[in-house]
């Protein structure tokens, strides 16, 4: 095994793991529905080692993910649907199709030319396999909220149903955040539910016009609540409190030092 490539000592980790014959019992419990959480936890995973710019750990993160794509693979090749190298093969060839200015005759394109460019030819393909009735058919219901708010306004800015200006979106966050404030008001839970949808979705309009990833933004701030909230504990610790012995004048005048030192400390 020592002389074969990675990738194909990995495929046939994964066939072992999923053999009848000796394998292991989860692995052959699995199925496509239940794998796909995992799935979706080592994505969010290497998310989190980019995030702390952890080049190690974001090397394990992306072989847990490749495993989640063998694993995959594995069975839907036990069902005689596809295997490995038909993943590889397809993915490669929706890479040149969507650069042509790479891989092509076309000339070269900016970035931006290339984001347009290829919404147009998702679009075409989109058209080729019959889901023409929408331009929203081909975003999956199960994207994080946020994240398929940017996708679903970004697909109909496409054709012209857009604010013009970054002011407009604004506009429309404040006149969101007070019909919120009006159905609080009335004590309106399910309207107040409905409100609180419209403001989240204008939030993700500005962020699609700022080219922001809402999901970043999110994930910075709760770094930074997190990050904050731990010194809070640690001087209540140094005071021979809990968070629940103190209150929250205390607890606030502490979260402002935390926020003065790490301002201090970005001057510097």
């Amino acid at each position: 095994m020592a002389a074969e490539r990675p990738i194909d000592r990995l495929l046939a980790i994964m066939a072992r793991l999923r053999d009848p014959q000796g394998g292991c019992e989860w692995d052959l419990e699995q199925t496509f529905a239940t794998i796909a959480p995992y799935t979706v936890e080592e994505a969010y995973e290497v998310a989190d080692a980019i995030e702390r710019n952890d080049l190690t750990d974001l090397r394990d993160e992306l072989g847990d993910l490749l495993f989640q794509v063998v694993f995959h693979a594995r069975m839907a090749q036990e069902q005689d649907a596809f295997d490995f190298d038909d993943v590889a093969d397809a993915i490669s060839e929706k890479m040149i199709r969507r650069h042509p200015h790479v891989f092509g005759a076309e000339a070269q394109r900016t970035a931006a030319q290339q984001t347009q460019a290829w919404e147009e030819i998702k679009a075409k393909e989109r058209a080729g396999k019959g889901q023409n009735e929408s331009l929203l058919d081909d975003l999956p219901a199960s994207l994080p909220a946020l994240t398929r708010a940017v996708k679903l306004s970004r697909r109909a800015a496409t054709v012209g149903f857009v604010w013009p200006t970054i002011g407009e979106v604004v506009a429309k966050l404040d006149e969101e955040v007070r019909e919120l404030k009006v159905e609080i008001a009335a004590d309106d839970r399910d309207k107040a539910r409905a409100e609180l949808g419209d403001v989240l979705f204008v939030v993700a309009n500005i962020a699609r016009t700022l080219d922001i990833d809402p999901e970043d933004a999110l994930r910075a701030t709760n770094a930074k609540f997190a990050r904050r909230f731990r010194h809070i504990e640690r001087e209540l610790k140094a005071r021979g409190k809990t968070p629940d012995q103190s209150d929250l004048a205390e607890m606030d005048a502490l979260w402002d030092a935390a926020k003065a030192a790490e301002k201090a400390a970005a001057a510097e």
